[in-house]
């Protein structure tokens, strides 16, 4: 059997690709009003965005246990794959690669890599997808890891927020940042140039962040051939007006798409309005 790939539900593939790549997902936890569910399978973006909208509401999320971890790479291994390659979202957005590298010490690291991708939703997604495609194609555990910090390398993700008062609450950011985006109603374009969120641009309105999100889209795929992931929360015309946008305009360098509404744990920080748009330039 070849290397199995793990990775987390904040990476918001299409379920069909999941399946089609035999990929293994762990959920993280969200908490609303101190009840907890399980993202994608017991809480889904529509109940975080209720709760956003609530006057007096408490959102929060969490971690798998490196237990979670430590039983799903055991059952994979069990049933006969070569090793693991585990993927997940930024070390500076959750403890969830720590609670990976935990629960790969305690079953063998020789058997279980764990890569932090520096991103989440399909910047996530991406070198999952690459880490799969080299386990079908036959790589061992070093090959299949090395797919995966490859396509980390070429891929970005630029995202707009109606308001950084979410990520602030949630300590994604600290107050003078959003105090930034707050100021004069301005609307924040964020990057995640080292794995930590970064305002990259301020613009006034909804539209120009959107305009904004595809000519940075544009500049990160400069020459290359490119896939592009598009998310938004409960926002589908602004997916759906970023796509037309980027597809006109990268033509035929543009392949394979997904868009797809962020999930429950990303909602709980972005809150209501986000629209993001991951591009990963092929080989």
């Amino acid at each position: 059997m070849p290397v199995a790939v793990v990775t987390d539900s904040t990476a918001y593939l299409p379920p069909e690709m999941v399946r089609a790549h035999r990929l293994t997902v762990v959920p993280l936890t969200v908490v609303l009003n101190g009840a907890e569910g399980l993202e994608g399978i017991e809480t889904f973006p529509a109940d975080a965005t209720r709760a956003l909208g609530a006057r007096r509401v408490s959102v929060s999320t969490s971690r798998p246990a490196p237990e979670q971890f430590a039983q799903v790479y055991r059952a994979l291994l069990a049933d006969g794959a070569d090793g693991v390659v585990s993927v997940h979202l930024s070390a500076g957005l959750s403890g969830t690669v720590d609670a990976a590298r935990l629960a790969a010490v305690e079953v063998g690291d020789d058997r279980v890599a764990v890569v932090d991708s520096r991103s989440t939703g399909m910047g996530l997604g991406f070198p999952a997808l690459a880490a799969a495609s080299a386990a079908a194609g036959g790589a061992d555990l070093t090959g299949v890891r090395a797919a995966a910090l490859d396509a980390i390398d070429r891929t970005t993700i630029f995202f707009y927020v109606d308001t950084l008062e979410f990520m602030r609450r949630g300590g994604r950011i600290n107050a003078a940042e959003a105090l930034l985006g707050t100021a004069l109603s301005v609307k924040p374009i964020m990057h995640m140039p080292a794995g930590a969120i970064v305002v990259r641009d301020k613009v006034r309105t909804a539209s120009r962040g959107v305009a904004r999100l595809v000519d940075l889209a544009v500049e990160a795929a400069g020459d290359h051939d490119v896939d592009l992931g598009v998310h938004h929360l409960a926002a589908p015309q602004r997916a759906e007006a970023l796509l037309a946008a980027l597809t006109e305009r990268l033509g035929d360098r543009l392949h394979d798409t997904y868009v797809t509404e962020a999930g429950a744990v990303v909602a709980a920080h972005a809150g209501p309005g986000l629209a993001c748009v991951v591009v990963h330039r092929r080989p």
